[in-house]
């Protein structure tokens, strides 16, 4: 298995993003921008024999110790092979090292797939945002880096 994780940019992770069905409107690059915009940040980029395959994006939301890990994906032909692990473990090895003492991400509840790979990871359910529609409630989890 050939994993390759490395630092990215805003414009790879566009291109990734346009071609993950989960996502209707991908966020363009301006938005990007905005979130990150003067504030401590990651952008990793998967390759998996030399071809991008993922990426997770995150960032320091809220300045209380917690690290926002806010977009992440793995192109369906990618998946199943580890790299969604990979690119977990590099950012959470990333956010430790900078003395972060938590990773947080949402998803949402029809999301099951990501639903499942964070409480497998050790991240545990903190908050449940309701929705109009019980599919759309958004779902927060933590992971401690203790």
């Amino acid at each position: 298995m050939n994993i390759t994780i490395l630092e990215g940019t805003i414009e790879e992770v566009v291109a990734i993003s346009c071609q993950v069905p989960e996502f209707k409107d991908p966020y363009p690059a301006e938005e990007y921008h905005l979130r990150l915009k003067e504030k401590e940040h990651l952008v990793l980029i998967a390759k998996y024999e030399d071809e991008p395959a993922g990426f997770k994006v995150g960032y320091n939301k809220e300045n209380d110790g917690s690290f926002y890990s806010w977009m992440g994906a793995v192109l369906p032909k990618f998946r199943k092979l580890g790299i969604a692990q990979a690119l977990l473990e590099e950012q959470v090895q990333w956010a430790r090292s900078k003395g972060y003492k938590s990773v947080r991400f949402k998803t949402r509840n029809h999301l099951k797939p990501m639903l499942i790979f964070g409480l497998k990871n050790g991240f545990d359910i903190i908050e449940v945002i309701p929705y109009p529609g019980v599919k759309d409630h958004r779902i927060l989890l933590e992971k401690s880096l203790k």
